[in-house]
């Protein structure tokens, strides 16, 4: 399929061929038929990525931040590597569209193949011939409004959420500051309130065409007769609600806001303006009360809402994003707004850049709306060939290419045979892996992999509740199998994938449990060889506070006893050498409703040889504390990792100091195709993969009962 792309390290804009997006649950898929620019949010994203790397620096603050606190954790190759990656990254530009569904996956039923949808979301909605689009940002599109006018709900929740925000009355008078697309829609709305809408811009041309269309009276906001003409409309009164829909650096909409409201007013901020409020003379004296409108309403912004299906209690929260899409396209169907005064451009997805051009002022011509359109999509083509490069002894094929597994695992694995594919549910992600690293197809489903029989290595870096399906499809396809943690989510995949392995006959499984295979813990576990007596293992993990809408917080991530204390454990089996027999668990009891109590926790790991390891697991800390801290005591001796940077081994009253960096990541890759190319199998053997896995289900069981659990796989 066709879809526009944004480079965001060079700015270029350009239309190329891309794998169609796969669905999957609680998804809709759509073969989209126009979708609209918004021409101020996209000029602003579009000009971001053409700044230089200074200018970026300076547009994005937070980013900045990011990447020194990433650089003092982790030093700077690693802060490298990953500013890199999102650099290089290819973005979809677009959030608003309509079209026909071609399959549907929602958990209503509400959808069928050929009905006619409104779509919303940044990253879904795109400027695409086919997109994928979770249920709750779908809306489908009444008898007798006009498809083209359909894609503009996105733009109208966003206004129609403003207006809620004002909660107008009929008669009020309302301002509206800006009269670019979004404060003509919310002009029309108005009106169609019963409200007096009178409207100022900066623009000579929406001033008339507010005149034109009668969606308000509107002056320029240099007009020198502006104030007496809004005492004339107001009766002197000033205005009941003043609604700012421009955008732009300047204090100008607030304060002149304050000037023109009557006693008691309130100002409703849609748009991206300056908000430097001036307490004296109006908003004090006057009791001004100020809101600004979230987007599209309610559920924007919330992963349960917009990710995961779950919608809000109709008699609680009456209106959300979608129902004010289904609202807009109501006021469409009843004729209460006329959108055709407002789209002056309709070009095709080959000429997207041509649109471009004159949202960024390349070419300088007056617009409000424009357009995309889309022809018919009759072939569905989930597959672009990029390379290729002949086959070698492993022919490597990866389904899932996350910021991680781009950062620790393709670069690695590249060394020793050929990237053939690249596998991800957006066309897009997948196309610029393969570009980047030299993939010979990207690809949305995994089947081009899994049934592929000349590709022989499989890495699976998906969400976490895929783990074990692919692990069970990979073996089940013969093919030497990679999976990042963990292996799987619960004691019954656990158990299919045991099932599959033992029916294989040289089956090849590797966790990607990393630690053990940094040079230092190699080092620390040298060091207690032949001891001939059980170890004392304290670790202590200052992991960081996660949210708890985080998808690794989600049922797709499973928390952070499945998804990350896995990896203490199996450290714990390394250095001891010996099996996990009994563990006992306890957290936190916080009321605090943000806290995740799990992810304070205590746990005590008793091994088959006596050993014992402590790990004291938070989230509670602060940040300036280093990570990860271990210390092992036994056969007289202590070692000691400070976050894989240093260790220091205590022995005979002498302390031995080592310098190291990394987390053993390109060591376990190594360690994986070194052990196939032997016929070694897994550098980790299968059945310490599983009891690791088996034993963070017994400390969520442990939490439960609050008893010790026997370990017995």
């Amino acid at each position: 399929m066709k879809q526009l792309i944004q480079n965001f390290k060079t700015g270029e804009l350009y239309v190329d061929d891309i794998p169609d997006p796969s669905i999957s649950s609680g998804q809709v898929l759509v073969a989209n038929l126009f979708s609209l620019i918004s021409a101020g949010t996209e000029r602003t994203s579009v000009s971001t990525a053409q700044a230089s790397l200074l200018g970026k620096a300076k547009k994005r603050p937070d980013l900045v931040k990011q990447v020194l606190q990433n650089y003092r954790k982790e030093g700077f190759k690693a802060t490298l590597e990953k500013v890199r990656t999102k650099l290089d990254s290819l973005s979809a530009l677009g959030y608003s569209s309509a079209g026909v569904v071609l399959a549907s996956m929602d958990t209503s039923g509400k959808y069928q193949p050929g009905d006619f949808v409104a779509c919303a979301g940044v990253g879904y909605a795109s400027h695409a011939e086919v997109i994928c689009v979770p249920e709750n940002l779908v809306a489908k599109v009444p008898e007798g409004v006009e498809i083209q006018h359909a894609a503009f709900s996105t733009l109208g929740a966003i206004a129609l959420q403003g207006v809620r925000q004002a909660d107008p009355k009929l008669g009020e008078h309302i301002c509206v500051i800006g009269l670019g697309l979004l404060g003509q829609i919310t002009c029309q709305i108005l009106r169609a309130n019963g409200c007096n809408v009178f409207g100022i811009d900066v623009s000579a041309r929406m001033v008339e065409l507010s005149n034109q269309t009668r969606s308000a009276r509107a002056l320029l906001r240099n007009d020198a007769n502006l104030m007496p003409a809004i005492d004339n409309f107001t009766n002197g009164n000033g205005f009941d609600k003043v609604i700012i829909t421009a955008a732009g650096k300047t204090n100008d909409p607030i304060e002149l806001s304050g000037q023109i409201l009557r006693k008691k007013g309130a100002v409703i901020i849609v748009g991206a303006v300056k908000m430097d409020v001036p307490r004296d003379p109006d908003f004090y004296r006057k009791e001004l009360e100020m809101k600004l409108s979230c987007s599209y309403g309610p559920g924007r912004y919330d992963t349960k809402y917009e990710e995961e299906g779950h919608d809000y209690p109709y008699g609680y929260v009456r209106w959300t994003e979608q129902r004010n899409m289904e609202a807009f396209l109501r006021l469409l169907a009843n004729r209460a707004i006329d959108l055709k005064p407002l789209i002056t451009h309709v070009f095709n997805i080959d000429d997207a850049v041509k649109a471009y051009d004159i949202v960024l002022g390349k070419k300088i011509e007056p617009f409000v709306g424009i357009l995309l359109k889309y022809a018919d999509q009759d072939d569905k083509k989930d597959i672009v060939i990029i390379n290729a490069k002949p086959l070698e002894k492993f022919n490597i094929g990866f389904i899932g290419a996350g910021s991680f597994a781009q950062s620790y695992l393709i670069s690695s694995a590249k060394k020793y045979g050929i990237l053939d594919t690249v596998v991800t549910r957006n066309g897009l992600h997948s196309k610029n892996v393969a570009q980047k690293f030299g993939f010979n197809q990207a690809s949305s489903n995994p089947a081009h992999i899994l049934e592929n029989q000349s590709l022989n290595t499989l890495f699976i870096a998906t969400q976490h509740d895929t783990h074990a399906k692919y692990v069970i499809d990979g073996l089940s396809a013969n093919k030497a199998v990679f999976v990042e943690k963990p292996l799987a989510m619960n004691p019954e995949e656990l158990n299919n994938v045991i099932m599959t392995y033992n029916k294989c006959s040289a089956p090849v499984l590797m966790v990607g449990f990393n630690r053990r295979f940094a040079h230092i813990s190699q080092l620390a576990r040298e060091s207690f060889n032949n001891i001939g007596e059980p170890l004392i293992m304290n670790f202590r993990i200052n992991a960081g506070f996660i949210p708890k809408d985080h998808w690794t917080q989600s049922d797709a991530g499973g928390g952070r006893i499945i998804g990350e204390i896995c990896h203490f454990i199996d450290l714990m089996q390394f250095f001891t050498g010996s099996e996990p027999i009994t563990v006992y668990a306890d957290c936190i009891n916080s009321s605090n409703n943000k806290l995740k109590n799990d992810d304070n926790i205590s746990i005590t790991v008793k091994f088959s040889d006596g050993s014992i390891g402590n790990l004291v697991y938070v989230a509670n800390g602060d940040k300036s504390l280093p990570k990860e801290r271990y210390e092992i005591f036994g056969g007289n001796k202590v070692f000691i990792i400070d976050d894989f940077n240093k260790g220091t081994l205590f022995q005979n009253n002498k302390e031995k100091h080592f310098k190291t960096s990394g987390k053993g990541h390109s060591q376990e890759i190594d360690a994986f195709f070194v052990n196939i190319e032997k016929g070694s199998g897994s550098p980790i053997p299968f059945r310490s993969l599983c009891l690791t896995t088996l034993t963070t289900f017994k400390i969520g069981e442990s939490l439960v009962t609050g008893m010790v659990q026997t370990i017995n796989l």
